[in-house]
């Protein structure tokens, strides 16, 4: 598969680069961003940590804004950011913010006129891990991690994928889409009006019956705007109870839902996924 390099930028004594690449998944072009730590220059395979971010962000947020490339570097992780929805004029999108390009939802869409280029759960569970295996120097060590819609969809393809990860992380997720504005407006749009079909998306539901179970983080702020309407992650926690799932979900008092508090505990997610990938 043919890539593009669209910039490369040194930083902490690694590189962080932005492709581009036509993706058989999404039949687009996509962009995606990849830290690579200084070990991975010298010969060293290094495992990844897959970053998923939310709503109307791309590839750049979380490497500009979170400030995870001195201990990336530290830890010797690379950092894959794909961007969270197809692109292109001929996609479908939506004038809200919360539906269609920006708002792809880590889903496969199965409802016109979504479901021709919206396969997002494809993409990031099949098509990007292959593309960056086969180009780029790491292994096939694995974790994943994400924000609000991101950290849906990190924990979801965790969930349904547990073989494939050592660990998942989340701020602020949205923990039970079934039973929010937003994922109710997203599965109706993507997976159509039987809720039944949504199960399959939902982070909540999955965790109360998971039988194979990969480590988990979560943090959350409690002076978030969209903490009660969107994200419960106490729904996410009684799930978490249930199935005894190996979830720690930690509540900070005075922080939102932006990435000043990404930033501030993005250094304790990254030394709990390189405890689990060094395993």
């Amino acid at each position: 598969m043919t890539i593009e390099n669209l910039s490369s930028n040194k930083t902490f004594g690694g590189w962080h680069k932005q492709y581009s690449h036509v993706s058989s998944s999404l039949n687009c072009t996509m962009r995606f961003a990849i830290y690579l730590p200084p070990q991975a220059s010298s010969g060293e395979k290094v495992p990844v940590l897959y970053w998923l971010s939310g709503l109307t962000c791309t590839d750049e947020n979380f490497m500009q804004k979170a400030g995870a490339h001195r201990i990336a570097a530290e830890l010797g992780i690379a950092i894959v950011a794909p961007d969270t929805s197809p692109r292109g004029e001929d996609v479908a999108d939506d004038e809200g913010y919360d539906l269609g390009k920006g708002a792809g939802f880590y889903v496969n869409a199965t409802e016109a006129p979504w479901r021709h280029h919206y396969q997002m759960y494809d993409y990031i569970v099949n098509e990007l891990p292959a593309l960056i295996e086969s180009t780029f120097p790491v292994s096939n060590k694995r974790a994943i991690s994400g924000h609000s819609m991101g950290g849906h969809g990190a924990l979801v393809i965790s969930l349904r994928n547990p073989e494939r990860f050592t660990s998942v992380s989340a701020f602020s997720p949205i923990s039970n889409p079934s039973n929010c504005p937003w994922g109710k407006k997203a599965f109706t749009a993507y997976l159509g009006e039987d809720s039944k079909t949504w199960r399959n998306y939902d982070a909540s539901i999955l965790m109360r019956e998971a039988t194979q179970k990969v480590p988990g983080l979560v943090d959350q702020g409690l002076a978030d705007d969209f903490l009660t309407e969107q994200l419960k992650p106490e729904l996410l926690e009684a799930a978490a109870k249930a199935s005894d799932y190996p979830l720690e979900v930690r509540l900070h008092e005075g922080y939102d839902h932006s990435y000043y508090f990404i930033a501030s505990f993005i250094e304790d997610h990254l030394r709990f996924h390189a405890d689990h990938l060094q395993r």
